[in-house]
């Protein structure tokens, strides 16, 4: 029997240590794990809580993340409750991997860290690994600091868990500006973590011989449509309705309130920022700055960014002038994932604001406030003039020659 952790009202801790004893407090079976920066101190805290007792699951190091996430489908095939944590060139690692979990409909949580993707070289932190996932079949949360962090990896655990749906979570942060920045998190008691994720209840474990199973067939074209189509229609229909009833569950339990789409200022908002991670929270912050000067701002930030949550962000912006999408990864010959996301999710609403991409952060580049305040400049005179007024793509804090491609 694991011994118990005696953990004070208000904690100080990074993003890592929240992940980290989030995954304690679910008494996991098994964790494999291979070390990557930033996500580093999320399995290393693991192996400790281990070697002092606070742990009964095995901790299994492996050589490689595509060998992490290997070791984790055969866990969950078995039966057991699964979780391990990567970043950036790990992530990449293990996306062949990853298209097993989902695909097998194995509940793993993985805590993703997010980091620049290589080449050149990059241990900050920017979104290019959650973009690399967002069709691997994973759910995906997002988390904007600490709490978040602490609060979602338990969540991450009931939504994938349920037996109506019996897929595998990501629950992402941002590299370094949330993963080691220490804040006060609120947790919950080790008893009343556990009693909130729930006993886990295999379903179909190969490790139950009175009712064999078989993982990983080969359909090729007689069944392999079937599978992902249906896949896909439950990632669009039941997810939705499960997030949202962990989130009311969550709330009565701690009253911190969590939404599929989260808005801030929108109920007049003219012009918005739609962002991910850490950046909602420099773009709450200049919106208020921004009402200061006569300009409607608002913010508009995906909590859950797959399934892609069209309706909701259709509803969110369905009032706005002028969106700007800020993208926080390479779009290496394209307009960015959000951009595209939210212009789909408003064609077939009635609200057809003008919407313009902001490329930023790229290997941890700063985002200012004096950038946020130059967005939404801009968006206040894309709103007035009811057209672009800038290149519908913009690169946010490059040194060098102004460019644009659109």
């Amino acid at each position: 029997m694991a011994e118990k952790m005696e953990l004070n009202e208000v904690e100080v801790w990074d993003g890592n240590m929240a992940a980290s004893q989030a995954l304690r407090q679910a008494q996991i079976d098994v964790v494999a794990a291979y070390p990557i920066t930033p996500s580093t101190p999320i399995v290393q805290n693991y192996s400790s809580f281990l070697a002092n007792g606070y742990i009964d699951g095995e901790f299994v190091m492996v050589e490689s993340e595509h060998a992490a996430m290997s070791g984790c489908v055969g866990a969950a095939a078995a039966g057991g409750r699964v979780a391990t944590a990567t970043s950036s060139q790990g992530f990449a690692l293990m996306s062949e991997v990853l298209y097993q979990a989902s695909g097998m409909r194995l509940p793993i949580v993985l805590a993703v860290v997010n980091r620049a993707l290589a080449a050149p070289l990059n241990v900050n932190g920017d979104h290019s690994d959650m973009y690399l996932g967002r069709d691997s079949g994973w759910i995906q949360l997002d988390a904007y600091n600490s709490q978040q962090a602490y609060d979602l990896t338990l969540m991450a655990f009931r939504i994938g868990e349920d037996h109506e749906i019996r897929l595998p979570v990501m629950v992402h942060q941002d590299g370094f500006i949330t993963s080691h920045t220490a804040e006060n998190v609120h947790p919950l008691s080790d008893d009343e973590a556990y009693e909130f994720v729930g006993e886990y209840k295999p379903m179909n474990a190969m490790l139950d011989l009175s009712k064999p199973v078989t993982y990983g067939v080969q359909t090729e074209e007689d069944w392999h449509f079937e599978h992902k189509a249906r896949q896909h229609a439950d990632l669009m229909t039941k997810v939705f309705g499960k997030v949202e009833e962990v989130f009311d569950a969550f709330e009565k339990k701690t009253g911190r309130k969590y939404n599929i789409v989260e808005e801030y200022l929108m109920e007049d908002a003219e012009v918005a920022i739609v962002a991910l991670g850490t950046t909602v929270e420099t773009a709450t912050m200049v919106a208020n700055m921004m009402r200061e000067e006569g300009i409607k701002a608002g913010v508009v930030s995906p909590r859950l960014i797959r399934p892609w949550p069209y309706e909701q962000i259709k509803k969110a912006l369905s009032k706005v002038k002028a969106v700007a999408c800020l993208d926080r990864s390479s779009p290496n010959g394209a307009l960015g994932m959000l951009y595209n996301e939210v212009t789909a999710s408003l064609y077939q609403g009635e609200n057809h604001p003008v919407i313009s991409n902001y490329i930023y952060g790229l290997g941890g580049r700063d985002f200012t406030i004096d950038h946020a305040k130059e967005i939404y400049k801009e968006l206040d005179a894309n709103a007035k003039e009811g057209k672009l007024t800038t290149p519908l793509q913009q690169f946010v804090g490059l040194r060098g020659p102004k460019l644009s491609f659109y």
